[in-house]
């Protein structure tokens, strides 16, 4: 569950650094919260004293950081270097754009989570998990009660916090998933850390036409020729639906990067040709961005 608090979350500005603090309850999911802030470009600096938060800042705007989204995650596993976070950040809120996520989950859910890791809350001394979690709650109370968004991490999991988080403080329209097409040639091996490959060697090859040898998929005549043959045609329109579907489960898993791979021979003509074919289809997408390698192109 998200709950919105007040106002927008982190608005455009130009003039500035976007700076926001994450913190919350131990176990809640500051981690994954950190990691998808740092998969949208924030500059993620993690576990910082609220002393040195305004020095952060400060460095931030100057002209030479070229930090526009700066993310600092605060807890309280250090409560007396966590005292007197409330009141630094209302000193910055009033010259720099400051927001506060704060991420919480109901008792029960963070006494299993603490359980399931056997580890014990960083404030429950020689109490016990449940004391640990009441006395946070109440050192983090003036920082909840002026948070921006409140996420209730309780019922979900790890993918959903992070399409959670992304969406909040993603920029409008931005890509969710990053999709290279690396065209390859088998000649010089399968490429490495691939999500998925596709074999165009059932394709006529134009190496064996004369005119065509010399060229690459990239050149018009090479590309006319492996795209106008039907079996490619029919490849692409199945190929390109299955990508569809595979995409959107990435995006909802929030899977950042993925890699297809598309190989002939000597990866210099058709699967070249396929996949320019297949990105300029794929690059429609406004939650993928889509670049194209070409592995083995210029090989001999």
């Amino acid at each position: 569950m998200v709950t919105q608090e007040k106002g927008n979350v982190v608005p455009a500005r130009p003039d500035g650094t976007s700076v926001l603090i994450v913190t919350g309850m131990s176990g809640a999911g500051r981690s994954t919260a950190a990691n998808a802030l740092e998969d949208r470009g924030w500059y993620v600096v993690d576990n910082l004293p609220a002393q040195m938060l305004e020095p952060l800042v400060a460095l931030a705007h100057e002209p030479e950081s070229h930090l526009s989204k700066l993310a600092a995650v605060m807890d309280v596993r250090s409560s007396a270097l966590f005292e007197g976070a409330s009141e630094v950040i209302q000193t910055l809120s009033e010259h720099a754009n400051v927001q506060v996520l704060f991420l919480d989950a109901t008792d029960d859910s963070l006494v299993r989570r603490f359980e399931q890791v056997r580890r014990p809350h960083p404030l429950q001394g020689d109490g016990t998990i449940l004391e640990g979690i009441g006395t946070e709650r109440r050192l983090l109370q003036p920082i909840r009660e002026r948070s921006d968004l409140v996420i209730d991490t309780s019922d979900l999991n790890i993918h959903q916090l992070s399409t959670a988080v992304a969406t909040a403080y993603g920029e409008p329209g931005e890509a969710r998933t990053k999709l290279t097409i690396m065209s390859f040639g088998y000649k010089y091996g399968l490429p490495s850390d691939v999500d998925m490959v596709a074999d165009m060697r059932f394709l006529p090859n134009p190496y064996w036409e004369e005119p065509l040898r010399e060229g690459t998929g990239q050149d018009a005549a090479v590309r006319d020729y492996v795209l106008a043959n039907p079996l490619a045609a029919d490849f692409l329109d199945q190929f390109e639906r299955t990508l569809h579907t595979v995409l959107s489960g990435y995006v909802s898993e929030n899977k950042s990067y993925a890699t297809v791979a598309i190989g002939c021979t000597g990866g210099k003509h058709r699967s070249v040709a396929m996949a320019e074919e297949l990105g300029a289809r794929l690059s429609t997408r406004s939650d993928v961005q889509v670049t194209i390698r070409h592995r083995d192109l210029g090989r001999e």
